[in-house]
């Protein structure tokens, strides 16, 4: 498939964030076309030159005022989807908040319809297809001895 520029499609890359709470996920319900009304977690594109820390923290901040800390790799996921120009890199991070009294605001209404906490035990569905593929597959983002912040 070929983009509208003329060149080949690529993959984009796609900074995740498990931003976590106590044993909670944030999560937003999106309002994108892909996914729409599956609960996903905040993130967004690579920029040119961006770390990926710089990026997880950057979306976080542009999607929710959150200021995040202890930004660390998990894992990546490779997602491609049925449709055109749809394939998609993620890069998932952990991080956590930091200013514990910070409330997270839906910064970006017209791609979310507001953030919340959810328990990892018993999230919310749909879930957003790579996320609901994670979560099946066992996958635990919080740290192995699970201190609490």
């Amino acid at each position: 498939m070929e983009s509208n520029s003329g060149e080949a499609a690529r993959p984009k890359v796609a900074v995740v964030v498990f931003l976590l709470n106590g044993n909670r996920v944030l999560l937003g319900r999106r309002r994108s076309s892909v996914g729409r009304n599956t609960f996903a977690l905040p993130g967004g594109h690579l920029e040119f030159g961006e770390s990926f820390e710089e990026c997880a923290a950057r979306e976080v901040k542009e999607e929710t005022g959150l200021d995040i800390h202890k930004i660390e790799y998990l894992t990546a996921t490779n997602n491609v989807y049925s449709r055109p120009d749809a394939h998609v890199v993620a890069i998932l991070m952990r991080a956590f908040q930091a200013e514990p009294h910070q409330t997270p605001q839906n910064l970006e209404p017209e791609k979310c319809e507001g953030w919340d906490w959810y328990d990892w035990e018993n999230l919310p569905r749909p879930l957003f297809g790579p996320l609901e593929t994670m979560a099946q597959t066992g996958f635990n983002p919080f740290p192995p001895a699970h201190h609490h912040n």
